[in-house]
């Protein structure tokens, strides 16, 4: 059984891909959404979250963000596994509450080795990434899909990793790196359907990420699958992701100077990366990463029996 945040009525679209991969694999899944938040709002889940596990008799939990993984341990009847994406981690207000789910939990799981050398985790713990699902969409041609977007063909446009109001991915940054070029228009990534994000990742030169903290990225994966030259700072496992990807460059430093350079350096590559085939090479496909994880809840389950 799935435990995580419903507070935007909807899981997560990454979550739902992962889970979608497992049903595939044969796993019997549900969800169960937490409404509210805080130590309250967490706390009035809890009636329905025993009903449901009353109903479903799952094996496991598995809980996706330290919050959500602390409120499944609260009842002690079905095993959890909890993943950690990051915030969870990297927030210094937030990461002793994670601590404590870490105690709590029968396994986690840590999406890059930066989370995993910050949290230093004693208890049994595997490294598992979240994947990305590849679509013929994602091969959309980048003329195609300004037109389908609305984008000029003779324009220059870099897409922002996020929202420029969400104070974590450091759009001030960005506009600053922006501003050092001519004739570059910035797009915020907010407000766009699924499909829309993958149109805009073909469409645009470049894919900017300046956050001052991450985990292990979706949208970076998501770029890489798309073809989309990226430019980033060195933050979550970004790094480790880009790797012998031609047209992605990962910053020194968190000068705009020195990523307006390597915005340049992204313009002129001027064609698809081989950011598809790396991510067949990482193994982050979504059909592989739910193989991991069928394993593991095997391994889990049959140590319960």
């Amino acid at each position: 059984m799935i435990v995580a945040s419903y507070n935007k009525g909807t899981f997560v679209p990454f979550i739902v891909e992962q889970v979608e991969a497992l049903c595939k694999l044969g796993v019997t899944i549900d969800y169960f959404g937490i409404e509210g938040k805080g130590f309250i709002g967490y706390m009035r889940n809890l009636p329905a979250l025993r009903k449901k596990i009353n109903s479903f008799h799952p094996d496991l939990i598995h809980a996706h963000y330290g919050l959500s993984g602390l409120f499944a341990n609260l009842q002690r009847k079905v095993p959890v596994i909890t993943t950690y994406h990051g915030s969870d981690i990297n927030d210094h207000k937030v990461r002793p509450l994670s601590k404590l789910c870490m105690r709590l939990s029968r396994y986690n799981i840590f999406v890059s080795q930066a989370t995993v050398n910050l949290i230093r985790p004693s208890q049994r713990y595997a490294l598992i990434p979240c994947g990305v699902d590849l679509t013929e969409l994602q091969l959309t041609e980048k003329a195609d899909a300004r037109k389908k977007m609305g984008l000029q063909i003779d324009k220059r446009y870099v897409l922002f990793a996020g929202a420029f109001d969400n104070p974590v991915k450091n759009a001030t940054l960005a506009k600053e790196a922006a501003s050092l070029l001519s004739d570059v228009n910035l797009l915020e990534l907010k407000g766009y359907s699924r499909e829309e994000v993958t149109l805009l990742m073909c469409a645009v030169d470049a894919f900017l990420l300046t956050s001052h903290t991450e985990g292990s990225p979706q949208v970076v994966k998501e770029a890489m699958a798309c073809g989309c030259p990226i430019v980033s700072v060195d933050v979550g496992d970004v790094r480790e992701r880009l790797q012998m990807v031609d047209g992605c460059f990962v910053a020194d430093d968190r000068s705009p100077e020195t990523l307006a350079e390597l915005l340049k350096k992204a313009f002129d590559f001027c064609g698809r990366t081989n950011g598809r085939e790396r991510i067949k090479e990482q193994k982050l496909t979504n059909d592989k990463v739910a193989e991991r994880l069928k394993n593991l809840y095997s391994q889990l389950t049959k140590e319960s029996e």
